[in-house]
This record gives C-alpha cells, structure tokens and sequence, in this order.
C-alpha cells in the first residue's frame, strides 16, 4: 500500500506542475485486423471550445504493434502525443471541434484524404456526438478525427472511431505514417472496450495519503 501512494504522490505532484486542478487517468487495450495495443490516458478539466463534453488529453503512454506490410512493430513505445494545430477544416464541415488537426503524409492515403490524416486528441467520457457535417455516425470514446500519438522513427498512429454501430458498440480504426508515407490503414474492425477511470487525482487521494502517513511520536 505504501508503494501505492507514494506512486499516488507522484502523479499528484506532476498534475500540479502542469497547472491541472484535476486530471483522470484511463487505460484500455484495442484490437483489430494485425493491429493492437494497450494504452493509458490522462485529461484534465480543459475541454474542446466547441464540445465542452469533449476533454483535451494532455499526456500518453503505452504500446502498439502492426505486423501488417511488413512493418514488424511489436510493442513499440508510445513517446507522445502528435500536437494539435488547430487546423481549418473544409469550409461545408461545420461540426468539426475546436481542437480538429490534420497531419500531412506526402504518398500512400486514399484521395478522399486529401493527403491527411485527422486527428484533435479528445476524449468522450459519454461518448462523442457527431462531428462531421457529412457523416452522421458518432459515438465512442474517441470521435471520427482521433487519438494521434508518436511510436518513434517519424512514425505516427492515428486511432479513431467510426461510430457506434446498432448495437451501440463502437467501430475503431487505426493508421500508421511517417510524413513521407502511410504504413498501414486498417480502416475499421479494431476493438476498443470502454475503458475503466483508474485512477481520479483530486482532495479524495490526498486524504487518503493523509490517512496513511504514520502518526509523528515525540
């Protein structure tokens, strides 16, 4: 237990130092077509100046594999997440977020990219509504634009969903690129349960580290 909080303290300390006033960690793993990984989450109270039911994630750490192309990543270490840029999106997309950012890859991404990739690093705690004027599917914890983070090598990956099907259950897909080139595009089938908050930084575990700091003698 006493491991526990000290690791308790740290995260403390860390969110504290970057200003949060709250940060909510999760974790989950995904799955799909030569594709997976296992990933950890942390956001803060600072949300999308559009959807303010949409949290901006502020850090990431993890694991990705591809054994699709030829590319052999196994458990490659997630280093970070790509920044957002706060890019302009085509003037009939009336519903893309705030945070909606988009990632050049010169060759190799269908023409109906446009040669990018999407992405705004937010997080749906009650699922995302939908963000796209042309596409009405929605749904998931992530929504269509994305989660995009940095394997290492120029490499990028970009997890998105594609919204929740009848069943209520969310359709992810998943892309690799350098900026010279896509990897690999699984268009969809990767599974993503919900994930579980693990952990919620706040007065609640500071009371706890109190509870557990041995009374002083003397």
């Amino acid at each position: 237990m006493e491991r526990v909080c000290l690791a308790v303290a740290a995260l403390l300390a860390a969110a504290a130092m970057t200003g949060e006033a709250r940060a909510d960690i999760i974790a989950f793993n995904f799955n799909g077509p030569g594709v997976g990984g296992s990933l950890t989450l942390t956001y803060g109270t600072a949300t999308d100046a559009k959807y303010p039911n949409a949290y901006e994630i502020t850090g990431i750490s993890g694991t990705f594999s591809d054994s699709n192309n030829g590319l052999n990543i196994v458990n490659a270490t997630v280093n970070s997440l790509v920044p957002i840029t706060h890019d302009t999106p085509e003037p009939t997309n009336l519903l893309a977020p705030h945070d909606f950012s988009r990632f050049a890859v010169a060759s190799g991404l269908s023409p109906v990219s446009n040669g990018f990739l999407t992405y705004d690093n937010l997080f749906y705690p009650g699922g995302s509504p939908q963000t796209a004027s042309d596409y009405p599917p929605h749904g998931g914890f992530l929504d269509i634009y994305g989660l995009m983070f940095d394997i290492g090598g120029g490499r990028v990956v970009d997890l998105w969903s594609n919204g929740a099907g009848a069943n209520g259950v969310a359709d992810y897909g998943v892309a690799v690129a350098t900026s010279s080139v896509a990897l690999d595009y699984v268009g969809g089938g990767v599974s993503v349960p919900e994930p579980g908050s693990l952990l919620l930084l706040g007065g609640g575990l500071l009371g706890l580290l109190a509870w557990r700091r041995p009374a002083a003698t003397g």
